[in-house]
This record gives structure tokens, C-alpha cells and sequence, in this order.
């Protein structure tokens, strides 16, 4: 195994290991929420990781996404997301996709061990969501991450047990109407900041608790031959 995995090797066993290092997973948003996780996975040993998102970094992110630096500033974040995976394993197969997922279509999902969902887009979630369920690959997806202050009160749950989140609120209505009975999500059961601005605050650790939980539960999962 690579030398940079012996610590977690210590924790998981040589033959979790193995099984992250074949692991095929799928990261849609880059942004607050995915850097964290993407960070994870890579530093746990996943071996191959597709990464989806139009955007470039700006510099509001940078209070909150690893990918955000003065000195990246203008650039697709998937690209600056490969490179700094890249930097961390040699080895990894990364492949970044620079576009906006918000039909069933628009990427399949069928070669991949498991998909991570963290965009803010209510139509890409529900398309991400419908389009694992058709194909049968575990998903796992972050639910609202703006306006919170506290890493700590974030869970993981099926969202038909959450409460308090508006967004899983819209999410479980639409999920029903679509015949989804289950979806794993992270969320945070705090009580929102209410602002005057039309978009959200963020602070620099509640969305990055939410992507490494979500990473953790990937890894661990695979690690334990898990099935999501």
C-alpha cells in the first residue's frame, strides 16, 4: 500500500485498504461541502474519484472551500481540486468534470462504488437521487449547510427521519412524489441564522463537519464491504 495510508492501515486493515484503493466514487460540487469531503476520500486512500462542477472560484469562497486561494482565483474548481488530489496521492485516478449535473442524463452512474451529492441545486439533487436509484448505487447526500454556526449538531440519518431542515423538508415532499422510500443525507438539526441577504452566510466549519461526515461514511462503508 502507499506509505501515506499506513496509519489509517493501522485502524481498518490491509484488506480495507485494498478495497479503498479500488474504490470508484463519484463527487458532484466542489465547493464548501465537497472540498472537505474530497480532501477525505483522498487522504483515506480512495483510489479513483470523478469530481462534477461548472464553477470557478471566487473569492467569497475562500472563508469556507479548500479549493479557494488568491492564488486560484478565476479556476475551475474541479481542476484545482485534481491537482490537489493529485499532490496528495501520486497514484490516484482522478477525473474532473467541469459541468453542471440537473438531468438523469447528463452522467451515469452505474460504474461507481458510491456517489457523494453536494450541490445546492434542489433539481440536480433530486435528478442525482432518481438516476442512483434506477442504477442501484449507494448515495449519500449533504443537505442544507448555510446559515449554520455549530459542526456539532450535524447527523446522518435517512431523510425521512430528519426534521428541522427546510431543506429536507422540500426534499422528503419531492422524493415521496417520486417513489424514493429512502435516501441517506447529512444534516444539521440547528436552527438556521435567519439573514436579510438572499444568499446564504457560511461559516469556514459547519460545511466543512457536514463533507467530512460524508466522506466518512463512504470510506467507512467501503472499508466494511458495505453496500451504502
Amino acid at each position: 500500500m502507499f506509505d501515506f495510508t499506513q496509519r489509517a492501515q493501522m485502524i481498518y486493515g490491509e484488506k480495507a485498504m485494498e478495497l479503498l484503493a479500488g474504490a470508484n466514487v463519484c463527487l458532484l460540487g466542489v465547493g464548501g461541502v465537497g472540498s472537505y469531503a474530497l480532501e477525505a476520500l483522498v487522504r483515506s486512500g480512495i483510489g479513483n474519484i470523478t469530481i462534477v462542477d461548472k464553477d470557478i472560484v471566487e473569492k467569497s469562497n475562500i472563508n469556507r472551500q479548500l479549493v479557494a486561494l488568491n492564488s486560484t482565483l478565476g479556476m475551475a474548481k474541479v481542476s484545482v481540486g485534481a491537482a490537489r488530489a493529485k499532490d496528495i496521492n501520486p497514484e490516484i485516478n482522478m477525473t474532473p468534470l467541469e459541468m453542471f449535473y440537473l438531468r438523469k442524463e447528463d452522467l451515469d452512474f452505474s460504474p461507481f462504488d458510491y456517489v457523494i451529492d453536494a450541490i445546492d441545486n434542489v433539481t440536480g439533487k433530486l435528478a442525482i437521487a432518481c438516476a442512483c436509484e434506477e442504477v442501484g448505487v449507494p448515495l449519500i447526500s449533504a443537505m442544507g449547510c448555510g446559515n449554520r454556526k455549530d459542526p456539532g449538531l450535524f447527523k446522518v440519518a435517512d431523510i425521512y427521519e430528519t426534521s428541522g431542515c427546510p431543506l429536507c423538508k422540500i426534499m422528503r415532499k419531492e422524493l415521496k412524489e417520486r417513489g424514493i422510500k429512502k435516501l441517506k443525507v447529512v444534516y444539521s438539526t440547528e436552527q438556521y441564522v435567519k439573514t436579510e441577504s438572499r444568499s446564504p452566510g457560511s461559516t469556514a466549519f459547519a460545511p466543512a463537519a457536514a463533507g467530512l461526515m460524508l466522506a466518512a461514511e463512504v470510506v467507512n462503508n467501503i472499508a466494511d464491504g458495505v453496500k451504502g
